[in-house]
């Protein structure tokens, strides 16, 4: 099996999992809303169904592609969460102000890597 393709499998799994996350740990999500964004937990639970889907679709040869451009939109918006989180210092959590900087560019390296499979 090809890099590639074992990275897709890996990503779909990273997704689908994250959005199931969603739903396991909603309280975790809700506090790293920022405050100004409304209806904090119907977005949480948006949020996790568009994870899962996008995570089933980049397993679909007809659709992997459209599924990674997905990723890369639900990568930008949820950007905010993880800018509030660092900005607010973890939003009353005990987690690193380090790991929280680490975060913000990860974003875009998750970007990259679902781009390579558009």
């Amino acid at each position: 099996m090809e890099i590639k393709t074992v990275s897709l499998y890996v990503m779909a799994g990273f997704y689908t999992l994250a959005g199931i996350g969603h739903f396991v740990m909603t309280k975790f999500f809700m506090r790293i809303m920022p405050p100004y964004i409304p209806w904090h937990k119907p977005i949480v639970y948006l949020s996790g169904i568009a994870e899962i889907g996008l995570g089933i679709l980049l397993l679909l040869p007809a659709y992997s592609a459209w599924a990674a451009w997905g990723v890369i939109a639900l990568l930008v918006a949820v950007f905010p969460a993880n800018l509030y989180h660092f900005s607010s210092g973890g939003a009353g959590m005990r987690i690193p102000q380090w790991a929280l900087a680490l975060r913000l560019p990860l974003q875009g390296v998750l970007m990259v890597w679902a781009y390579w499979h558009t």
